[in-house]
């Protein structure tokens, strides 16, 4: 009979070889904590229109200089069960609002290095949850009042200009006028009259070369692309779409053809070039002057498209095509045949352009006809582009922000503190240890003036007790001013620097539900990790590689 060594009595006698059980405050609440902590830090130093860029290079070896949270998160590839959930939390944000995701991470951050200090006062976790939960309710009345500024009014160009700029400055500050009326202007004109404003119609062509202040706005659509054929430019241009090649059309099943002399030869070849030639009259009869097509052009479709004086562009990505459909108002055909006028596409006019020494081909429509705007990016490096492109998405996604609700209050630190400074009193009115949590709170608000002023190189605590002063003396919209000196503070409305409502308020609220997710965790269970040839440790290109 073989001997039978039992496990180690408890948790670890139920699981696997090579799985770990973590319980209790040291080892699952306070680790947890401190991941998170870490991980709001390196958030925090990017918060604000001061803030530091952060270099990523991801898995793929594609290399991100940027100061957007969103794309942080993203490619950093968190591993940390706790810090992912606070990472779930700031994409969540950026699906509903498309903004504030590194509000979310820094408020989170703040709200659980100030529980772990009530931790080792010995208040318990669920206390803090509760206090915490409380918080956020009365956090949430105070913020409907703060309301500084509404935008009734969603075609004005002005108004949104004014609404849109904020979210722009926190990512590129200096660029935020030009920037926010290009944003306007491409969201304005594309603005549905009933349904609700699509993001996706608002499209970015970036285009190497000369500096941002070239920028444009087209109404329609700009591809990086040549035309097939030789004609280069139509106007008023009827646009027939197909999403199969122009070509000799293949046949589905395979023949065998016997071809006895020369001449049945030439009788052969003559019938397929007269099909082609037939479906391409077919087309031209129909009215339309341009072909697009998702496949490729053949020499022979293109002999007959210049002798029939119509205009070629190939666009390969499928998605591209279903949005040009939409924004010539067209149908994409999956067979080569003539359309009907139905099917058929419009736009002012279609032509070649030459950016820098990059040829693009736009589709542009006049007008309030346009469905679709792209905002043509000019810049010096790709990695700049690519830094103003998430600058552009944000302030997109403020103006989809906007249609849904207008209310906007004070920015510049000044809705963070007169809530801290609200809070805090609240908290004295209430009985039990869950108005330590309530506090607490208070406190961790008071992170983000601190936080710009951090970035800003200014002396953080002065600025706080000038802050509170300011507000205690009823001066409500009072926040900091990165450009004064050293800890000077600013009528943030009067210099136009306004959150969105529904940002802050989603923003807390995932917040505080993250943060009190992480708290209620008392013990981490990991499996064993299954099996597979462990990846080599240097990486792909590691310099030790012989």
């Amino acid at each position: 009979m073989a001997l039978h060594v039992p496990k180690a009595p408890g948790m670890a006698q139920m699981l696997k070889d090579g799985a770990r059980y973590l319980s209790g405050l040291e080892e699952a609440v306070y680790r947890n904590i401190a991941a998170c902590k870490q991980f709001a830090q390196t958030i925090r130093t990017a918060y604000g229109p001061n803030g530091m860029n952060k270099m990523i290079i991801n898995h793929i070896e594609k290399m991100f200089v940027t100061n957007d949270a969103a794309t942080i998160i993203k490619e950093l590839e968190v591993e940390h069960p706790a810090a992912k959930l606070m990472v779930l939390a700031a994409e969540m944000q950026e699906a509903e609002v498309g903004d504030g995701s590194n509000f979310v991470i820094i408020f989170a951050g703040a709200l659980l290095e100030a529980a772990e200090e009530l931790l080792r006062l010995g208040i318990t976790p669920s206390e803090i949850v509760e206090g915490y939960e409380s918080a956020l309710e009365k956090a949430q009345e105070v913020l409907s009042t703060l309301i500084v500024y509404e935008i009734k009014d969603y075609r004005n160009l002005e108004q949104v200009k004014k609404g849109i700029k904020t979210s722009i400055m926190s990512k590129q500050y200096g660029n935020e006028d030009l920037l926010a009326s290009l944003i306007s202007q491409a969201c304005v004109s594309i603005l549905p009259e009933k349904t609700t404003f699509n993001v996706d119609n608002v499209r970015v062509c970036k285009i190497l070369g000369a500096g941002l202040n070239s920028s444009q706005v087209v109404q329609g659509m700009v591809f990086k692309r040549q035309v097939e054929g030789d004609v280069t430019k139509k106007t008023s241009a009827k646009i027939a779409v197909y999403t199969c090649a122009v070509d000799v059309m293949q046949t589905e099943t395979k023949g065998t053809v016997l071809i006895k002399n020369a001449d049945e030869l030439m009788k052969f070849s003559r019938g397929e070039e007269s099909l082609l030639e037939s479906q391409i009259k077919s087309i031209a009869d129909s009215g339309a002057s341009v072909v697009v097509s998702g496949g490729k052009f053949g020499d022979m479709a293109l002999h007959y498209m210049n002798k029939y004086n119509l205009m070629a562009v190939r666009i390969p990505s499928k998605f591209d095509i279903r949005r040009l459909c939409k924004a010539v108002g067209g149908t994409a055909l999956s067979k080569l045949m003539p359309p009907t006028k139905e099917e058929l596409g419009y736009a002012d006019s279609v032509h070649i352009d030459e950016l820098g020494d990059t040829s693009v081909v736009v589709f542009r429509l006049d007008g309030n006809e346009s469905r679709i705007s792209t905002i043509v990016i000019r810049g010096s490096t790709e990695n700049y582009m690519d830094d103003i492109e998430r600058a552009i998405d944000d302030g997109v996604n403020t103006f989809k922000g906007i249609t849904r609700d207008g209310r906007f209050v004070a920015g510049a630190g000044a809705t963070e503190v007169e809530l801290a400074a609200q809070i805090a009193a609240y908290a004295d009115t209430l009985p039990g240890l869950e108005q330590y949590a309530v506090r607490k709170f208070a406190s961790a608000l008071e992170t983000f003036p601190k936080t710009l002023a951090e970035n800003s190189g200014s002396r953080a605590s002065e600025l706080l007790s000038k802050l509170y002063a300011a507000h205690k003396e009823g001066k409500k919209t009072y926040g900091f001013d990165i450009d004064g000196d050293s800890a000077s503070l600013i009528d943030s409305v009067e210099a136009g620097i306004l959150d969105l409502y529904l940002t802050k308020n989603w923003a807390l609220k995932y917040a505080v539900n993250a943060a009190c997710t992480i708290l209620k965790v008392d013990q981490i269970i990991m499996a064993k990790r299954a099996g597979g040839p462990k990846p080599r440790a240097g990486g792909a290109n590691s310099d030790d590689e012989s």
